[in-house]
């Protein structure tokens, strides 16, 4: 087991006061048999009208409405947690999905369906071209290697670099430019997988690192897919890793762009600044280090 500290800090600075919509927050990590809230905080300034709602993927969403209008808006989330995923390789595969290709069985089909739909504005002739690539030669190859051999061409084939701009790449795009955030990856990701017939969805989350970091300050995504024995395992294209005890999840979705950390809008004239901070911090190197920290 390990404990992490995540403080997730978001301002916004507005050039005037302004109307504060409803604002939508996915900072609070998934609790499940591997994750486990000890503390959170969330603090929210100016002070709203706060309630928690579930979504239909089961993501824990903290609506916050504002009464006054405000000339800056700040987030801070702090959470403990107890992390228990430290073999993440540790499962089984079903002998009808050992290799590959294979096809869900009926029932799984039903609640699989939105994570099998491959969006045809997001893939194009250059994808067509990548995805014959990878399937030569992959008919009989191990199901979790065919995977895995997938998260490796994508971190070996493409340079990583941030984007400060919203949404994810089309796969023609990451494709076309060779380059994209860990977002843009998880999605080629994703759009691949599923054209092969896995079950694949997104998600958002943190990365906790050691020493330098290729992705300071930021929240991280990866891809994750349902095989079958194993239920949702994680691939990180970004980190080239088996998602494990270092990934904390925040939230999933069958489509990238409903699982944003903080999402909101205002009323008033434009030219707002945002500054967002994230830090992962291991309390047990806390504890044996006397307060070293590693920082995602």
């Amino acid at each position: 087991m390990k404990r992490y500290k995540i403080i997730h800090r978001t301002v916004y600075t507005f050039s005037a006061p302004v109307t504060l919509e409803p604002h939508y927050l996915m900072l609070r990590p998934r609790e499940s048999h591997e994750l486990r809230i000890e503390a959170s905080v969330l603090n929210i300034t100016p002070t709203p009208t706060l309630r928690w709602v579930r979504d239909i993927e089961d993501n824990s969403i903290a609506i916050a409405e504002f009464p006054t209008p405000a000339e800056q808006l700040e987030i801070y989330s702090e959470v403990d947690i107890q992390h228990y995923n430290v073999a993440p390789l540790d499962f089984i595969v079903d002998s009808y999905a050992v290799n590959y290709p294979f096809a869900y069985t009926r029932e799984n089909r039903l609640f699989l369906r939105p994570y099998l739909i491959v969006p045809k504005r997001a893939t194009g002739r250059r994808f067509s071209v990548w995805l014959r690539a990878l399937q030569a030669g992959a008919e009989g190859k191990q199901t979790f290697q065919f995977l895995h051999d997938l998260m490796e061409r994508i971190h070996q084939s493409f340079t990583y670099r941030i984007r400060e701009e919203e949404g994810v790449q089309t796969a023609e795009q990451t494709l076309q430019l060779r380059t994209g955030s860990c977002r843009d990856f998880a999605y080629l990701f994703i759009l691949t997988a599923r054209r092969c017939g896995f079950a694949a969805r997104f998600v958002s989350g943190y990365l906790n690192t050691i020493g330098p970091s290729e992705i300071p300050g930021a929240t991280h995504a990866w891809a994750e897919v349902y095989i079958p024995g194993g239920g949702w395992k994680g691939f990180d294209p970004t980190s080239c890793c088996v998602v494990g005890p270092d990934h904390i999840t925040v939230a999933v979705s069958h489509d990238p762009a409903a699982v944003p950390p903080v999402a909101g809008s205002f009323i008033g004239p434009p030219g707002a600044q945002l500054q967002v901070g994230v830090w992962v911090k291991s309390l047990d190197e806390v504890v044996e280090a006397g307060g070293a920290t590693a920082i995602a």
